[in-house]
């Protein structure tokens, strides 16, 4: 009885031991409010994949540049350009090893059905008709987003003539939303919103040329403080590969080449 009792509790010494390894880890996600759609479809397949759960935060990638900064307690950064993961890498904020472009963002003209314009006939002129009073746009100073558009408003010569038009988004998704809801009459919003389930039937738009504004290269780079590096990378790792790339593309995004 005794030699039972005393290989029960090795047993359950040996669980108690090896659990930690056994358990699934959780990892918070700082993400770039384009990838709104997107990124939730990502990280619940990778969730019902590997049993590892992503916690997922949306916003201006320029607010989260500076939440990190401050020491917010993320384990992974997908920013909406390359230029914050990279300033965050030499600070030693994130890993530089991890640093890499996931994705290529693009720009687009939305107009919900409702309006008369339409956005593949007048392209940027659309935006100088009488009808739009106001035009969404991220704001410029944190998102990348909002940056790109004043570019291609000065691209097309409108940024002067359409100033007094712009209102302003916290972020990209914010912008978005002003014009679904019709306290805009227009928004240069990311094609990845565009296509989403909760605008991809209640709009129409047109997708900017490539050369009116800088190349949106998206950047991902795992926080140097994450306690959970491992699985973070893992996330990484499902993102980059071709299950990942298709999800993306899905939603609008171009993927760099394999590296």
């Amino acid at each position: 009885m005794a030699g039972i009792v005393k290989k029960t509790l090795l047993l359950l010494l040996s669980l108690a031991l090896f659990a930690p390894a056994m358990r699934a880890e959780e990892i918070t996600v700082a993400a770039a409010a384009d990838l709104n759609y997107a990124l939730k479809d990502l990280a619940a397949r990778f969730e019902h994949q590997t049993g590892n759960k992503v916690t997922l935060s949306f916003g201006a990638s320029g607010n989260f540049f500076s939440q990190i900064q401050s020491g917010a307690p993320y384990d992974l950064f997908f920013s909406a350009d390359m230029d914050y993961p990279k300033k965050l890498a030499a600070a030693g904020l994130v890993e530089s090893a991890s640093l890499r472009v996931y994705a290529i963002g693009h720009l687009v003209l939305w107009v919900p059905n409702s309006s008369n314009l339409d956005p593949q006939k007048l392209n940027m002129d659309l935006l100088l008709q009488p009808a739009v009073q106001r035009i969404a746009i991220a704001n410029p100073q944190h998102a990348p987003y909002g940056r790109a558009a004043m570019a291609a408003l000065d691209h097309f010569a409108l940024k002067d003539r359409v100033a007094n038009k712009l209102v302003l988004g916290e972020n990209i998704s914010q912008a978005a939303q002003f014009v679904q809801s019709g306290n805009a009459q227009a928004g240069l919003i990311a094609l990845s919103l565009a296509m989403s389930p909760a605008m991809n039937n209640a709009g129409k738009y047109w997708e900017l040329p490539a050369d009116s504004y800088p190349e949106m290269m998206q950047g991902v780079a795992i926080l140097s403080s994450s306690k959970h590096k491992s699985a973070a990378q893992a996330f990484i790792d499902y993102i980059s590969s071709a299950e990942g790339a298709a999800v993306l593309q899905q939603y609008g995004f171009r993927v760099p080449s394999p590296q």
